[in-house]
């Protein structure tokens, strides 16, 4: 009997060992959230990709660290009417937010990006036309797409956005708020339903001394 009793209590043991390492110290449960974990604790440097938007032909580790500041980031298409819309009217209350610290006298210094991941047909003239449909405030908020597909593969992954093509000319993706800090480096990454709790530490991040 003592065996047996030696035996199950090695193997709760062992597998309390492995879900704590699954769950890095039983933090995290999901995939995701294994993901989100990993980049606050190691924030992932955005790769030197060319992006392209209205009045705009940079690096994109550039252009997060013009002005300083942080850049709350986020990935759609313009054709997307699902998931996009959310993401839009997300971005439009940060906006509306941002704009309120600006009437108050106080610079903003966070900044919004939305990056399209169909470089193909979303070319600057269509991505400028959405985001007059959303009424951005291109000093706050700008939209850029990136024009090499492999350049763009290639930031997907790096990122951890999923892009699945539908089969029928649209796409599947998830949907995330990304905070870059002045650096161009990933450092949290929220649900698009946390985007006060993303505003907030972007924020913090922007006014914290280097």
């Amino acid at each position: 009997m003592w065996r047996t009793a030696l035996l199950s209590a090695l193997l709760v043991l062992g597998g309390w060992a492995a879900a704590r390492w699954l769950t890095y110290d039983f933090q995290v449960w999901t995939d995701e959230g294994a993901r989100r974990l990993e980049v606050a604790l190691r924030p992932i440097e955005a790769p030197s990709v060319a992006v392209q938007g209205t009045a705009i032909n940079a690096s994109l580790p550039a252009l997060l660290a013009a002005g300083g500041g942080t850049t709350v980031v986020d990935f759609f298409y313009t054709r997307c009417e699902t998931v996009c819309l959310s993401l839009g009217s997300s971005f439009q209350q940060l906006q509306a937010a941002l704009q309120a610290d600006r009437a108050t006298g106080h610079v903003p210094k966070v900044r919004l990006l939305s990056i399209s991941f169909d470089g193909a047909r979303d070319d600057p003239a269509a991505l400028a036309a959405y985001a007059q449909g959303l009424r951005a405030d291109f000093d706050l908020w700008r939209f850029v797409r990136v024009p090499d597909a492999t350049q763009q593969a290639a930031l997907l992954q790096r990122l951890g956005v999923v892009v699945v093509p539908d089969g029928r000319g649209d796409y599947e993706h998830n949907a995330a708020l990304l905070v870059f800090d002045a650096h161009g480096r990933m450092v949290r990454i929220f649900d698009l339903a946390e985007q006060q709790l993303a505003l907030d530490y972007a924020r913090h991040l922007a006014n914290t001394p280097p």
